[in-house]
């Protein structure tokens, strides 16, 4: 499947607060915890707690999350599919970010063990 612009526009307007309950509910619902989110959320981004709930409150687009972030010089180790999408086959830069987190959450939400999730060499 080819991501399209119109696509790539709807993550960018897209706020990060209106998907992170979303991500919240996935993971409880599989037994994780909102500590793991948040450790997955600053591997990925750089940003602590404090960072995660200014972004909330400010109603931050994911155009605008992503432009603060400091993404995890691994990150480029995320592959496979999500939402239909090879996420190494996607171009557009800000949709392959976002598809980084929808990832790592569902492989939080899926069991995966931490170090596997962060991909630690361990």
């Amino acid at each position: 499947m080819k991501v399209t612009t119109a696509q790539n526009d709807r993550i960018a307007k897209m706020t990060f607060s209106s998907v992170y309950p979303h991500y919240v509910s996935k993971v409880e619902k599989k037994g994780r915890t909102i500590e793991e989110l948040h450790q997955v959320i600053e591997w990925l981004t750089g940003f602590n707690v404090d960072k995660i709930n200014e972004l909330i409150d400010e109603k931050a687009t994911f155009s605008e999350f992503f432009k603060q972030a400091k993404l995890h010089p691994n990150s480029h180790l995320i592959k496979g599919v999500i939402c239909g999408y090879r996420i190494e086959d996607i171009e557009f830069e800000l949709t392959k970010q976002t598809r980084y987190l929808d990832k790592l959450v569902d492989e939080l939400a899926k069991g995966r063990k931490m170090n596997k999730i962060l991909r630690e060499d361990k």
